[in-house]
């Protein structure tokens, strides 16, 4: 994997030397990747959510998992047990392949794109992206797509805090 070979052999000896680790351990590492997508009322249609998870399934490589709602809510119209979102959990290899599809593929092809906000870090390092529609991806056929609907990706990292994980994600070619 080309992206995490990069991080092992350019980026931890660069993380080490700015922010002075002693132990191998403390130096931060991109833990996961979660893609979520809410789905709305016209979502309820089964042959949508069919392509809807297809879509999931294509951008991550993985499957995802249907969350559903756990009771009834008149003011949402929603119902119990109804479909409220997808969410997919990466690690490992295809965690490093998603990012690295997502950083060199994805982000250049949004329109009037300037860089990702760096105020998009929680306290404790973990990163927030929200995207507007799914056709940035190249596994996504426009012909195929039956309503553009964006998805949150949050990446979880292992830093202690905001400044190490925008220095790791710069390193990593996070575009900022």
């Amino acid at each position: 994997q080309r992206l995490k070979s990069f991080y092992l052999e350019s980026i931890v000896p660069k993380l080490k030397e700015q922010f002075k680790y002693k132990n191998i351990h403390q130096i931060p590492k991109i833990k996961k990747i979660v893609i979520n997508r809410g789905l709305d009322e016209s979502s309820q249609n089964s042959k949508i959510l069919e392509v809807l998870y297809t879509e999931i399934k294509n951008i991550s490589g993985q499957a995802p998992i249907t969350s559903k709602s756990k009771k009834a809510i008149a003011n949402f119209k929603l119902k119990e047990n109804m479909s409220i979102g997808m969410f997919v959990t990466l690690r490992g290899e295809i965690m490093y392949s998603f990012l690295d599809r997502l950083i060199n593929l994805a982000l250049p092809r949004i329109r009037d794109f300037q860089g990702l906000s760096p105020k998009s870090f929680d306290s404790l390092g973990n990163f927030s992206i929200g995207l507007n529609e799914q056709l940035m991806f190249p596994e996504i056929e426009f012909d195929k797509v039956s309503k553009i609907e964006g998805m949150d990706i949050c990446i979880v990292t292992t830093a202690k805090n905001k400044e190490e994980a925008l220095f790791l994600l710069k390193l990593l070619g996070m575009p900022f």
